[in-house]
């Protein structure tokens, strides 16, 4: 077994990347095709990931766990260089870019909650005053999909 101290400059293969993140070989796949994360080539042609590329990951399973889009996280990635770790600005930088976005969601799910809350109350007794109704189709000139629900602001 070696003593030797990991270093930002180790090269690991796909495996090695897989176990430590929990993240699926073909994931990495996946992420490397979509420009989320770079490898090398063996001579022999086996992937072989800088161990920077393991905060990348995580970055990436963070932002899955808050509903953030990889074209999102794509886009953060744009300001980062693809040679290094990210450091605590970068990460500072990338979460108040998606603080934002998070609280447009949560206030947006807390006006669904509310009125879903009131759709169960009244029990649909009166559809004229229904508020979820959509009498005569009065939207549909609109275009199609739902158009009650705000747009979330777009950076």
């Amino acid at each position: 077994m070696s003593d030797k101290k990991p270093s930002p400059t180790d090269i690991l293969s796909v495996g090695d990347v897989a176990a430590r993140t929990g993240v699926a070989v073909s994931a990495l796949h996946f992420y490397e095709r979509q420009g989320l994360i770079a490898s090398v080539r063996t001579a022999g042609g086996q992937r072989r990931y800088a161990r920077h590329v393991l905060r990348r990951v995580s970055v990436i399973q963070v932002a899955k766990r808050m509903g953030i889009l990889l074209a999102e996280v794509a886009e953060v990635f744009e300001d980062l260089p693809a040679d290094r770790m990210p450091g605590k600005s970068d990460w500072r930088r990338i979460s108040e870019r998606w603080r934002g976005k998070l609280e447009a969601r949560r206030k947006e799910i807390e006006r669904m909650e509310s009125e879903l809350v009131e759709c169960i109350g009244c029990g649909c007794v009166s559809l004229r005053s229904c508020r979820v109704l959509n009498p005569d189709d009065a939207l549909g000139s609109s275009g199609s999909g739902p158009r009650l629900l705000p747009e979330f602001p777009s950076e």
